[in-house]
């Protein structure tokens, strides 16, 4: 935790704020772009949830830049050193108005984005989402992107196909790794606009917001878990070659290198022939897609284990020209599949659906078809109530 004598050490003085709402609710922290106002970008609220809270931050003066959250290479990305020091700063500040415990989101926009992109990466716990618009994550700055580093964190991405702004190398790059490698469940969109919002996403981000805070009011913040696999003693092994492409948009699907359809279905008479389940048309997905539901039993398995709770559906495998199939897993554990290329995280996990759901991709062959099996009995055991996932 940062304190408010790194505030009066730092050379940006005190942060100056505008904020609206009470001090207990969900706390949204707008963040301008560069030679931007508080004020400018607060103006956003106005068409966001009016149940939330916000608070909009002026960024500090950077070596004569204007106002800006962190001096620059000339081309958008940030010195490592200038952003360490404004993101100390700007915590020192969120300490004092959110305490630990109080969801905080974080909206950025343009500068203001890869400075939210900074603060989520350098400390995911500390956050409950964060929206990038219309900006890059600050990559090679000194805080982490590594493979699932932003595993149930939900993000929601908006970008322009007609922005000259921010250099379309960092937009491509920002888009791959929060859709593919990050473990954020991701909402992406790309809007024929330049740099500048699109209707149609600030309307979106509104939906996200108090989708997100609603379940954030209903489940709290997941916590933290090791990734222990009941099924797998030496855990999980990393997936050979490639991730194959897995579509942005819902309904989620894998779209290349799917699983032969035999595999398919030895998978399917796998997963079937675990205890207590009952097998049909999915609760949730697609005509075709086939659930399993833990009906035949008793379960004391938590809400969480579950990607349909009336249903008590925990999986579904997709129909054949996909193969691939969503999971209901402990966060831990979906973020150590996706860290070893076995899955990526659903785009409404922890909006509408369980933190934990991802898309495990279909298997290759009979080595994968052993894994994936494995991946999916660890969902039904802990649907079950036999595995609880802070089991050493």
């Amino acid at each position: 935790m940062t304190t408010d004598a790194e505030i009066s050490n730092s050379p940006f003085g005190a942060p100056v704020a505008v904020t609206r709402g009470d001090a207990v609710t969900p706390l949204v922290v707008l963040l301008h772009g560069r030679g931007s106002r508080e004020t400018e970008i607060m103006a956003l609220a106005d068409a966001l949830p009016p149940e939330l809270a916000y608070a909009a931050v002026r960024a500090p003066i950077a070596e004569g830049q204007g106002f800006a959250w962190f001096a620059n290479r000339g081309i958008g990305r940030p010195v490592p050193e200038s952003l360490r020091a404004s993101m100390n700063w700007f915590n020192a500040w969120l300490d004092g108005i959110a305490p630990p415990g109080r969801p905080v989101l974080l909206v950025g926009f343009s500068g203001g984005a890869a400075f939210a992109g900074g603060l989520v990466l350098d400390d995911p716990e500390r956050f409950a989402g964060a929206a990038i618009l219309y900006g890059t994550l600050p990559f090679d700055a000194g805080v982490p992107t590594v493979t699932a580093r932003l595993a149930g964190v939900p993000v929601f991405l908006a970008q322009g196909e007609h922005d000259h702004v921010i250099p379309r190398e960092l937009l491509d790059r920002t888009w791959q790794y929060l859709t593919e490698e990050s473990g954020a469940p991701t909402i992406a969109r790309r809007d024929p606009v330049g740099h500048t919002m699109a209707p149609g996403a600030l309307a979106d981000l509104a939906g996200w917001l108090a989708e997100r805070a609603d379940h954030l009011a209903r489940h709290g913040l997941p916590g933290s878990e090791p990734a222990h696999w009941p099924t797998l003693s030496e855990g999980l092994p990393d997936r050979a070659g490639p991730r194959p492409l897995v579509s942005v948009t819902i309904p989620q699907q894998q779209l290349t290198d799917n699983s032969p359809p035999e595999l398919q279905e030895k998978l399917f008479a796998r997963l079937s022939a675990l205890v207590g389940v009952d097998t049909g048309q999915s609760a949730i997905s697609v005509p075709g897609a086939r659930g399993f539901m833990l009906t035949q039993a008793p379960t004391t398995g938590p809400e969480q284990a579950f990607l349909v709770p009336r249903a008590r559906e925990f999986a579904h495998l997709h129909p054949g020209q996909d193969g691939s199939l969503h999971v209901a897993l402990p966060v831990g554990l979906a973020a150590d599949a996706v860290r070893h290329g076995w899955a990526v995280a659903h785009p409404l996990a922890g909006i509408r659906l369980t933190p934990g759901m991802v898309l495990v991709y279909g298997p290759r062959d009979e080595h994968e078809l052993d894994i994936v099996t494995s991946l999916v009995s660890t969902s039904h055991a802990w649907a079950a109530g036999e595995f609880a996932p802070t089991s050493a």
